[in-house]
């Protein structure tokens, strides 16, 4: 029976060391990698401006104020007062409900058209462009479709889930904030918010 030479023993030994190395190496690297990551999310956290409970869009207050530009390249303005009550619908190209109430939407503007104005918001930080143009050509918006590029007229309205929408009186005042309902009942309401304004 061969044993092993010296020489063998230390090269095997060696390379056994080496190998532990290198694994000691990758687990500090990765250790260092996900540390930077939180330190980054730490910082990233630190810098954004939190809404106070006084900043955050309510029913019954001023609808905070903010100019976006449209898909066409228009802009549009929201705040203050206004020849004609707003209906402001924050969603996504790849929101189920959002597709759901679409059909309405288009619906109740046509059928009220000049009474109100309907601006569709499009919280673009989630959503791609292509996909933004085929919703927008599918379901044949006639209305302005505003691009929230950053998300923070999503966050100024304190939009968690969407479709959410803001029903606004001509002076600029939040008297509902609603999400997918049928269609008689989103006919109903805007009905309400025209009559009232």
């Amino acid at each position: 029976m061969a044993g092993r030479s010296p020489d063998g023993e230390l090269l095997a030994h060696a390379s056994w060391e080496a190998e532990r190395l290198k694994k000691k190496i990758i687990s500090i690297a990765i250790l260092v990698i996900v540390i930077g990551l939180i330190g980054y999310r730490v910082v990233q956290h630190m810098n954004q401006k939190t809404l106070t409970a006084e900043e955050a869009a309510k029913v019954n207050e001023l609808a905070p104020s903010f100019t976006l530009q449209s898909l066409d390249g228009q802009s549009f303005a929201v705040g203050g007062e206004r020849d004609k009550p707003l209906f402001l619908n924050f969603w996504a190209s790849w929101c189920g409900p959002c597709e759901e109430e679409a059909p309405d939407l288009v619906n109740v503007y046509k059928k009220y058209q000049g009474k109100f104005d309907l601006y569709a918001v499009n919280v673009t930080p989630g959503d791609k462009m292509d996909n933004i143009k085929k919703f927008v050509d599918t379901y044949q918006y006639p209305f302005p479709v505003l691009l929230d590029k950053e998300g923070k007229n999503a966050d100024a309205y304190s939009v968690i889930a969407i479709p959410t929408s803001f029903l606004i009186d001509r002076h600029g005042v939040i008297r509902e904030v609603i999400h997918v309902l049928s269609a008689k009942e989103l006919d109903k309401k805007l009905a309400k918010l025209i009559a009232e304004s």
